[in-house]
C-alpha cells in the first residue's frame, strides 16, 4: 500500500480486492495500472462507501462533482487532492459541452442523458479520458530521475468492435512512457470506426487489424495477459471496462444527471427517487450506476435494456446465466456497415452491435457483491463474506466457462438483484420503430444503442408509479451508426443524414490511415506489439 498502513492512510473503500478471492489490500494505482488480478477476477474496492453528504453537491460543475466521488475511492496519500482535482479539470477540458454529460427532455417523465460530447462521440470517453491521464500520472511519478531503460513503460493493449479502440486512443494518444495497441476484427467494424482510429497519427499509437472477430481480439489480450513473460516483458496495462477507473469514472454522471434534472424540472426536488434506464451489454456503465445507488443516490431501480443478445435479461427473469448461441440463419441481421460482423459464431447480429455479446465481463462484479451479501447473512466476519464470496463467484465463472452456463441462484440472491434491477429485452423492429417514433414526435434523432433503452425506458414508465422521472443513458452520437439511423429515418420529411453528420467526421476520409494487419495468433501479436514498443523505446 502506498505511504504507510491501510488504517492509517486509507479507508476501507480506498483499498481493493479481487472478486475471485486471490488479491486483497490493493493500491488504487495498483488495480489503474494491473487492471486485471491474478486470479483473471476483477478489482473492487473492500466496500462502496456512503456519500453521507451527497445532497450538498447540488450545485456543483461536472470537475466539481467527479473530485467529491472520485475522493472517496481515492486516497488522499496516492493522489493528493490538488493532483486529483487537476487530473478530472484536464480529462473534462476536452469535452464539447460545458455541462459535460447535457440532460435533454424527451417527453414526459422521460429524460435522455447525452454522453457523446467527448473527443470521440462516445459515452467511453467519460472513462477513458480520465484513465488516460491517470495512466500518464503514476508513470511520471515512477519514471521520476529514471532515464533510458530504467523508465517504466506501460504497454496498454486494448480489444475494440469499434467504440472503446477510439476512446482509447484519444485518452492516450500522446501521453509519455505509455504505448497503445488497439486490436479490431478486419473489415468488420463500421468506416467511421475504424477511420476514428487509424487515423491517429500519434507515434505511441498502433491499430492492428485482426483476420478474425471482436472475440477473437478479446482472446488475443486475454491470452497476453495471461502469458506471465509477456505481462513481465511488456508491463502490460487494460483500457477495456475490466478496468475499475472506468466504472469510477462513469458513477459521476448518475450523480450530474440527478441534480440536473432538479434543476430543470418544477416538480422534481433533491430527495425524490427516479428510475435510470441503460443499454447494457457489458454490464459497466449500469454497474456504476449500482455503485451510485449503494453510496446513497435515491434511485427506485436501475432498468437493464439489452438488445437480442438478452443473457442479462434472462438472467433476471430466471435465476440462471448461460450462454444461448445463436445458429445459421438465425444469427443473421443487423447491419454489416455498422460493423455487425465483428463478432464470434453464437451472437445474434443486431442493429446495436456494440452490445452484441455471449457474456457480460463486467458482471462479475455484481455477482461479488449478491454472493457477499448471501454470505453475510450467516452472521460471521468480514474475512469470511469475503472469502465466501470469492469462492461463489470462481465456482460460478468456473461453470460458465466449462458448462457455459450456471444457476439457478440461491432464491435469496435472485431477489437480492430483483431490490435493485429491473430488465427488458428489445428487438431490431422495436429499435427501427423508436428511432422513427421520436424523430416524429420530438424530431431528436437516436443512435440504436440509446433507441434500444429509450424502448424499454417507454415501457417502464408505463409500469413505474405516475410521475416517477425516469432517465435513460445514451451511448455514442448517431452519426456513428448511418446504416440503423438511415434505415430508420430516410424518407421522412425533413431529414438529411447530411445534417447529423459532424464536421470532423467527413474531414477523417481526407487523412492518412495507418494499420497493420496481423494473423488470428495470439504470439504473432506479441510479436508485433514487442516490435513496437522496442521502436518506440529506441532499443
Amino acid at each position: 500500500m502506498a505511504n504507510g498502513s491501510p488504517s492509517e492512510t486509507h479507508t476501507e473503500s480506498q483499498i481493493f480486492l479481487s472478486t475471485r478471492g486471490g488479491d486483497y489490500g490493493l493500491s488504487f494505482e495498483t488495480v489503474v495500472l494491473k487492471g486485471l488480478a491474478q486470479d483473471g477476477g476483477l478489482f473492487l474496492p473492500h466496500q462502496i462507501p456512503s456519500a453521507s453528504q451527497w445532497e450538498s453537491w447540488k450545485d456543483l460543475s461536472y470537475p466539481e462533482l467527479a473530485y467529491q466521488v472520485m475522493s472517496l475511492y481515492i486516497s488522499d496519500s496516492e493522489v493528493p487532492a490538488a493532483d486529483l482535482k487537476e487530473l478530472i479539470n484536464r480529462s473534462y477540458s476536452t469535452f464539447r459541452a460545458k455541462e459535460v454529460t447535457p440532460l435533454v427532455h424527451l417527453q414526459d417523465d422521460l429524460y435522455l442523458l447525452e454522453l457523446f460530447h467527448g473527443p470521440s462521440y462516445s459515452f467511453k470517453d467519460c472513462a477513458l479520458q480520465f484513465l488516460g491521464n491517470l495512466f500518464e500520472y503514476f508513470l511520471v511519478r515512477k519514471n521520476q530521475g529514471k532515464e533510458g531503460k530504467d523508465r517504466y513503460h506501460l504497454t496498454v493493449v486494448g480489444a475494440t468492435s469499434g467504440d472503446t479502440g477510439s476512446a482509447a486512443i484519444q485518452g492516450l494518444r500522446g501521453k509519455k512512457d505509455v504505448t497503445v495497441t488497439i486490436l479490431h476484427p478486419k473489415g468488420r467494424v463500421s468506416p467511421i470506426q475504424e477511420a476514428q482510429m487509424t487515423t491517429c497519427a500519434d507515434d505511441n499509437v498502433f491499430n492492428l487489424a485482426v483476420k478474425g472477430t471482436f472475440d477473437d481480439c478479446q482472446d488475443i489480450v486475454k491470452a497476453l495477459f495471461n502469458d506471465p513473460e509477456t505481462n513481465s516483458q511488456l508491463s502490460l496495462g487494460a483500457v477495456n471496462s475490466i478496468n475499475f477507473s472506468r466504472i469510477l469514472a462513469q458513477i459521476v454522471y448518475y450523480f450530474y444527471s440527478y441534480f440536473s434534472l432538479a434543476r430543470q424540472s418544477s416538480t422534481f426536488k433533491v430527495g425524490d427517487k427516479v428510475r435510470f434506464v441503460v443499454p447494457t451489454g457489458n454490464f459497466g456503465d449500469i454497474l456504476a450506476g449500482y455503485f451510485a445507488k449503494r453510496m446513497g443516490l435515491p434511485i427506485d431501480k436501475l432498468v437493464i435494456a439489452t438488445n437480442e443478445n438478452d443473457i442479462l435479461d434472462r438472467f433476471w427473469k430466471t435465476g440462471r446465466y448461460e450462454k444461448k448461441a445463436a445458429i445459421g440463419q438465425d444469427a443473421e441481421g443487423g447491419l454489416e456497415v455498422d460493423g455487425v460482423k465483428a463478432h464470434e459464431d453464437g451472437v445474434k447480429e443486431t442493429l446495436s452491435p456494440a452490445m452484441d455479446i455471449l457474456v457480460s465481463s463486467n458482471f462479475e462484479r455484481l455477482l461479488w457483491f449478491l454472493a457477499y451479501e448471501f454470505a453475510a447473512a450467516v452472521g460471521m466476519d468480514e474475512e469470511f463474506n469475503r472469502k465466501q464470496a470469492g469462492q461463489e463467484v470462481a465456482a460460478w465463472l468456473k461453470d460458465l466457462k466449462n458448462k457455459g452456463g450456471f444457476g439457478p441462484v440461491y432464491k435469496d440472491v435472485m431477489e437480492n438483484a430483483r431490490r435493485s434491477f429491473e430488465s427488458e429485452r428489445v428487438s431490431d423492429s422495436q429499435t427501427l420503430e423508436t428511432i422513427k417514433a421520436f424523430y416524429d414526435k420530438v424530431g431528436y434523432v437516436l443512435d440504436p444503442h440509446t433507441a434500444v433503452g429509450i424502448t424499454a425506458a417507454v415501457h417502464s414508465v408505463e409500469r413505474a408509479e405516475k410521475g416517477l422521472p425516469h432517465i435513460s443513458l445514451s451511448t455514442a452520437h448517431p452519426a456513428k451508426f448511418a446504416g440503423a439511423v438511415e434505415l430508420a429515418l430516410n424518407g421522412k420529411e425533413g431529414f438529411n443524414f447530411q445534417n447529423v453528420l459532424p464536421q470532423e467526421f467527413v474531414e477523417l476520409e481526407k487523412l492518412e490511415r495507418r494499420v497493420t494487419d496481423v494473423e488470428n495468433d495470439w504470439k504473432a501479436v506479441k510479436d508485433l506489439v514487442k516490435q513496437q514498443v522496442d521502436k518506440e523505446l529506441g532499443a
